[in-house]
């Protein structure tokens, strides 16, 4: 099961929130690109880049930086954030980026996700955000009336063969992933899930290794990496175990 490091970018630095919120911000770096340079080094195999500008604008502006991070290592990169048309999925594509997260997106324009699914297939992941079992949309702002269940089961229809899933009250927190809730979107959906949010201990990583038999294949951390709650390599050797 793959472990991805988040790198979320914010006015340039690599930073973490607490469940998304503006105003709770911990500056970790401000060289996001030696960043992702270390995670490669610790034995990452993928980063989960995040332009938390952009999640809260609706367009990308930390693709400069992006660009510098693609340059400076070679493991692929999955990258969203105010993607939200398919001009700006091409540019992002155009420029290296292996993966293409939408989330608001997938709300607003379904269309849109069925076109870039035609057009790049497995290249495109959408973003599940969670709170309270609704689905979190515009940078965890605001929810809609849509269960995370119906939304996956809708973008499969679409063609979406993987999401990430987040629960939105875990993600900073330290306070372990929702594993019911996990485990439910991958067993309702059929798709392939990548969990995110809240990880804090070995033993939670432990848990999710359980989920890989109902399609969970992959974890995101940020806060615990960060914090030095968990190091990268004991990570790797748990979900490798």
């Amino acid at each position: 099961m793959e472990v991805i490091p988040a790198i979320d970018l914010r006015d340039g630095s690599c930073v973490r929130l607490v469940q998304g919120e503006l105003g709770t911000e911990t500056i970790y770096s401000d060289e996001p690109v030696e960043m992702a340079r270390r995670w490669e080094r610790m034995g990452a195999s993928r980063l989960h880049v995040v332009d938390l500008d952009g999640a809260f604008t609706g367009s990308p502006q930390n693709l400069d930086v992006i660009k510098d991070m693609l340059e400076a290592v070679k493991i692929p990169l999955q990258v969203g954030g105010g993607i939200r048309t398919m001009e700006t999925v091409r540019e992002v594509l155009e420029i290296g980026v292996d993966r293409v997260i939408l989330g608001t997106a997938a709300i607003l324009s379904p269309e849109l996700v069925g076109q870039c699914c035609r057009e790049y297939g497995e290249r495109i992941v959408v973003g599940i955000d969670g709170k309270n079992g609704l689905v979190a949309i515009e940078g965890w702002e605001a929810t809609v009336e849509m269960t995370i269940e119906k939304l996956a089961m809708t973008i499969r229809e679409l063609g979406i063969k993987r999401v990430i899933f987040t629960d939105t009250r875990r993600d900073g927190t330290l306070r372990g992933p929702n594993m019911e809730a996990t485990k439910g979107l991958a067993e309702a959906s059929g798709l392939k899930v990548i969990a995110s949010g809240g990880v804090s201990s070995l033993d939670d990583l432990r848990a999710l290794r359980l989920l890989k038999e109902y399609g969970v294949e992959g974890v995101i951390m940020g806060k615990a990496l960060y914090s030095g709650a968990i190091s990268l390599s004991d990570a790797l050797k748990v979900m490798e175990g």
